[in-house]
């Protein structure tokens, strides 16, 4: 490994994020930059962090060190594209420090639901005192698709919960606070017998558009859905009529196709339905973990270890 790295950042750092990466052996640089002038240490870059969702192509393109990128963020969707998957260019995420804000906020907008705050708080506006019905989550069945590190910490609360939990996966693997797993295949089944259903997989061109009317009539008409992944891995236009018809109970929704929604959408004024602006992720503890994760792969790339998070960058994830 060369003896002096220049890594630039897309995004601001506190000087104890600067500190711990030059910390890692001598001759790092750290640049902090906005995509807008990232343009004027490109050339000398050799690893790039950013979020996923940047347009990093023109400075790839302009970048004939850069030997890593790493997505600050867990999803991949716009670095991606054909040169990157040409290339030698390690790819690496931030898999694994979303887990517990993402599992809480589910919690919070499931716990919502069954003990009647999306109605009540709507009543607090008019100062209307009026008992709404209530339910528990206790010995209900979640059905999570997609059991990666989000999924996981979601299924550890659920239990902790009394809850039955079951979960669609890729490899049949055990699973200690999964009560069954099915098959990507065996969605509808899972569905079928879920109480509460969360998205947690990754945006790529299979996923994409994967619940559309014919998954919500799956589902138990008392069923909740809740999408913590990407807008685009449902079809709004499907969710929102299955919303209107009754198909499904309700629904908690932190990401859309379009962000921000737009002011017409009629998601938002359902009862049934709780809008956040895609903030699931969000906590004053992200950066530190975003930071010590890249510090951990940072030290491996230098000592040219085994590198944790590798993307395979044709399969997006």
């Amino acid at each position: 490994m060369a003896s002096a790295l220049n890594i630039l950042v897309l995004n601001n750092l506190a000087d104890r994020h600067k500190n711990a990466i030059t910390a890692v052996m001598p001759g790092i640089t750290v640049s902090v930059s906005d995509p807008e002038h990232a343009r004027e240490y490109i050339a000398a870059t050799d690893i790039l962090v950013a979020w996923g969702w940047t347009d990093i192509r023109p400075l790839y393109l302009a970048a004939p060190r850069l030997k890593w990128v790493h997505a600050l963020s867990a999803g991949v969707e716009n670095l991606t594209f054909p040169e990157i998957q040409d290339s030698d260019t390690i790819l690496t995420n931030s898999k694994g420090i979303h887990g517990i804000p993402v599992s809480e906020h589910v919690f919070a907008m499931m716990l919502a639901f069954t003990r009647g705050l999306n109605l009540l708080i709507r009543q607090q506006q008019t100062a209307n005192w009026n008992r709404v019905p209530t339910d528990e989550v206790h010995e209900k069945t979640i059905g999570i698709v997609g059991l990666g590190s989000i999924g996981r910490e979601i299924a550890k609360k659920a239990k902790g919960m009394g809850m039955e939990v079951v979960a669609t996966k890729q490899e049949m693997t055990t699973e200690i606070f999964v009560d069954k797993l099915y098959k990507p295949e065996q969605l509808h089944e899972m569905l079928a017998v879920s109480d509460f259903v969360v998205s947690a997989v990754p945006l790529t061109d299979k996923t994409a558009g994967m619940f559309t009317l014919e998954e919500f009539r799956a589902m138990k008409p008392t069923a909740y859905f809740f999408n913590i992944a990407r807008g685009a891995v449902v079809r709004e236009a499907d969710l929102t009529l299955a919303l209107q018809l009754g198909v499904i109970k309700g629904a908690g929704l932190d990401v859309f196709e379009n962000e921000p929604l737009p002011a017409d959408s009629p998601l938002w004024s359902m009862d049934n339905v709780i809008v956040t602006p895609h903030l699931a992720a969000i906590s004053p503890y992200y950066l530190d973990r975003a930071v010590k994760l890249f510090v951990d792969n940072l030290d491996r790339f230098t000592q040219n270890r085994e590198m944790f998070n590798i993307i395979d960058k044709v399969k997006g994830y």
